[in-house]
């Protein structure tokens, strides 16, 4: 639900900060909420030790997939951008598999031909349904799937260089350096008009909210459910930005774009190993 609402949240914020200050202050703000945590639970030497990968995760997972959804969110609805973010395990799967010679049976390239064919259908159709800025729909749609593909590259980047560094130590090393890398292009692009109460608002709730604290939900889940069931939030996102893009900002839900979300998240389902056939 907190991350559903995101999608929400940096469309608020984009329209009067822009793309790129909306992503540099999301990853600012979130690093000053995380930052004293970790060095309240003694876990800043961890990322001194291991800052260069960190930084690196951090321009991949956060700066550079930030700033492709806040500019994707000035054209198309949060919830066709949800249902591209369903994607990242396809891409993860992929890349897992080109990177870290994962193994990837026949049911998981079905899955994945599957989750990619209906990225296409979306593509293709479902932009002239949204209401939003059509003409730039599909460039759009691109920088979705192209924070999508980071999400994946870095997946496993930090399963081979940050195996064993606490998680927490990871989230707001990763925010400290996505900060780094946006302070200048943040800067450079700062609006001319200081933005309302409302876009600023957004900005805090994307940053403490959906980064600062969902990180801290999230790594929890991951330590007491394992990371298999943790990947099933994936799924849950489209629904509650769907509803809230529905609800909030009355935005227009084709039967289209529901039923390529069905199909990603089926290809998604089974490409990633979460759904098992048996033989018996």
């Amino acid at each position: 639900a907190i991350w559903g609402s995101s999608f929400l949240f940096m469309r608020n914020g984009a329209m009067e900060f822009g793309a790129l200050p909306t992503a540099g202050l999301r990853v600012l703000i979130a690093s000053v909420f995380l930052l004293p945590i970790l060095a309240a639970r003694g876990q800043a030497a961890d990322l001194r030790r291991h800052w260069k990968p960190v930084f690196l995760v951090g321009l991949t997972n956060s700066a550079i997939p930030f700033v492709c959804y806040s500019y994707a969110l000035l054209s198309i609805s949060t919830g066709l951008s949800s249902i591209l973010n369903a994607t990242v395990p396809l891409f993860g799967a992929l890349v897992a598999w080109v990177w870290l010679g994962d193994r990837i049976n026949r049911l998981r390239w079905v899955g994945l031909a599957l989750g990619f064919v209906g990225v296409a259908l979306l593509a293709w159709r479902a932009p002239a349904g949204t209401g939003f800025k059509t003409d730039h729909a599909h460039w759009a749609i691109a920088a979705c799937l192209l924070a999508s593909a980071f999400y994946g590259v870095s997946a496993s980047f930090a399963r081979r260089h940050l195996t064993g560094l606490p998680p927490l130590a990871t989230s707001a090393g990763s925010q400290l350096g996505a900060a780094l890398g946006l302070a200048l292009p943040t800067l450079w692009l700062w609006p001319a008009q200081m933005p309302g109460v409302r876009a600023w608002a957004a900005i805090l709730a994307i940053a403490v909210l959906c980064t600062g604290i969902a990180y801290i939900l999230y790594f929890r889940l991951i330590e007491r459910a394992g990371p298999a069931r943790a990947l099933s939030v994936t799924f849950g996102i489209p629904v509650f930005a769907l509803l809230y893009g529905v609800v909030l900002l009355g935005e227009e839900v084709t039967s289209w774009m529901l039923a390529c979300g069905v199909v990603i998240i089926i290809g998604t389902s089974l490409s990633t190993g979460l759904v098992r056939f048996s033989r018996k």
